[in-house]
């Protein structure tokens, strides 16, 4: 079994900042990627960023430039920084973990969503 524990949503005003996390635990024999996806009230979910086991990064281009993804792998964290905020990234954000197993298969699973609101 494997758990992802997100933190760090809130409430900001325009043009704040917050900042994401999501700590990945258990039966982990390492992580091929991990990334956010957002859904926003009537919206399908979407990807937001990915990173890869290599570090590549893959940003949705309404974020390019104010958020940014990291990850620390010793302690099989992501961690996404949210700057300059605007309304439209009003959202439940969702963390997720494509992990090899100890049976060697890709399981994705996912965090259980942070609310991220910000006001005008």
């Amino acid at each position: 079994q494997v758990q992802l524990v997100e933190s760090g949503g809130g409430l900001v005003q325009a043009g704040g900042s917050l900042r994401l996390s999501c700590a990945a635990s258990g039966s982990i024999f390492s992580i091929n990627a991990m990334g956010w996806y957002s859904q926003a009230p009537g919206k399908q979910r979407e990807l937001v960023v990915s990173i890869a086991s290599d570090e590549t990064t893959n940003y949705a281009d309404s974020v390019k430039g104010r958020l940014t993804i990291s990850r620390d792998n010793a302690k099989n964290t992501v961690y996404l920084q949210m700057n300059s905020l605007n309304p439209e990234d009003t959202a439940v954000y969702y963390c997720y973990a494509v992990v090899v197993t100890a049976g060697s298969g890709l399981t994705h699973y996912w965090g259980q969503g942070t609310q991220v609101t910000v006001s005008s």
